[in-house]
């Protein structure tokens, strides 16, 4: 396991303690950041990239 997929475990935990308190706030953008950290490490953890090198494969998969 590599530096990148430790990092991974850890955006996912960032991104799900995110969604929970956006919860109990109701606050939607926060929950919305959330759940997008928690792919990033989901991601990173599966494949050991680093979160940058996944923002751009993502913006790159989305752009027409």
């Amino acid at each position: 396991m590599n530096t990148d997929q430790v990092q991974g475990q850890w955006e996912q935990m960032k991104g799900k303690a995110k969604r929970i308190w956006a919860e109990l706030t109701d606050d939607d953008f926060l929950a919305a950041q959330g759940s997008l950290e928690k792919l990033y490490g989901l991601i990173q953890q599966r494949y050991g990239d680093s979160k940058e090198e996944i923002k751009r494969k993502l913006d790159r998969a989305t752009m027409p």
